[in-house]
């Protein structure tokens, strides 16, 4: 597993809009905020042109998106690489990336949801880690939340032990002056839903090479060239695959249907546990709730299964590292995770 060089002060963050872009004025402020964070911390940042630029839900065009964000990868002085916000048409630009390039220039690359097309298929394709966490969008509020001091601690190379937060963002909430924090209201509680757990509440172990990302992107990815999952799940099925999953709109239907596709594909075949973040927005046609779609599919391998845990869109979320060795453990509704770069 390739990791890209640390974090270190002088050195360059990369921002691009490797979906959607940013034009509106609450988030050009946000934009520029995130700026003056980072740089106020020791790192300057380096922004693409297409970062403030949107039309119809893109930055760009794909090939445009692609070789804005090679220049980012070819600049000695950037160590990181963010994704400026998520969207709907990341897939775009896959087309269009030179893997050579990435490949003699590893990055740390972050964002998650869309950039989930990104990070997900860096990892799977090249063997280097990734981070799925904030966008750098989200670095643009007052204040940074502890979950984004965490993040730059360890894209500085600290291994440190990221503990779940006390409450979380029960969904969107609309910006008006584009420095909103998050509005911290509902009590995190991360689920224990093994089949074969007698009691929920008690600890419970999870330890594999951590994988994964939005489930919305990753059906859009299984059987296209650049789906080299079942490669990459093979070359470390001695470690066990820890696959961690959320969603962004599937309903009950969509999510069964896509974790039986995920199955069927092999991609699950040396899993050691799956750990599932919030769900965004989630529907029922069938009276299915989460835990029972997931468990349809799941259910039969009796693998530790955690849900409600932070990742993905209700915020606060921990950095999750593509591809590096991951111990989670979850207890009485709490849980921690700690990364090994090897």
């Amino acid at each position: 597993m390739i990791y890209p060089k640390n974090l270190e002060k002088g050195y360059r963050v990369g921002v691009t809009a490797t979906s959607a872009g940013f034009e509106a004025e609450v988030d050009l402020i946000r934009l520029d905020n995130g700026i003056k964070h980072f740089e106020n911390r020791g790192y300057p940042v380096k922004e693409t042109k297409n970062v403030r630029t949107c039309s119809q839900g893109r930055s760009s065009d794909g090939k445009t998106r692609a070789e804005q964000f090679h220049d980012l990868i070819r600049d000695p002085e950037v160590r990181v690489v963010f994704a400026a916000s998520g969207g709907d048409y990341l897939v775009e630009m896959l087309s269009y990336l030179d893997f050579n390039i990435l490949k003699g220039n590893p990055k740390w690359v972050q964002g998650y949801s869309d950039t989930t097309g990104l990070t997900f298929t860096l990892t799977t394709n090249l063997d280097m880690a990734t981070i799925y966490s904030n966008n750098f969008s989200s670095f643009g509020m007052k204040n940074w939340h502890k979950s984004m001091e965490n993040n730059l601690r360890i894209l500085q190379g600290e291994d440190i032990l990221q503990e779940s937060f006390p409450k979380f963002q029960d969904g969107y909430k609309p910006r008006i002056t584009g420095l909103e924090e998050f509005e911290l209201e509902k009590d995190v509680e991360w689920r224990n839903i093994t089949p074969s757990v007698e009691n929920p509440k008690d600890k419970i172990t999870l330890y594999g090479r951590a994988l994964g990302g939005c489930l919305d992107v990753l059906l859009n990815l299984v059987g296209t060239r650049f789906d080299k999952t079942n490669e990459f799940v093979e070359k470390y099925k001695d470690d066990g695959i820890l696959w961690y999953l959320e969603s962004y709109d599937l309903n009950s239907e969509a999510l069964v249907r896509g974790l039986w596709q995920l199955k069927e594909a092999g991609w699950f075949r040396y899993a050691s546990g799956f750990v599932f973040g919030r769900p965004a927005m989630f529907t029922t046609h069938t009276d299915t709730s989460y835990d029972e779609a997931v468990l349809s599919v799941l259910g039969e391998r009796n693998l530790p299964i955690i849900l409600d845990a932070d990742i993905g869109h209700k915020p606060p979320q921990v950095a999750m590292m593509n591809g590096a060795l991951a111990r989670v453990e979850v207890e009485g509704g709490k849980g921690n995770i700690i990364f090994e770069r090897r």
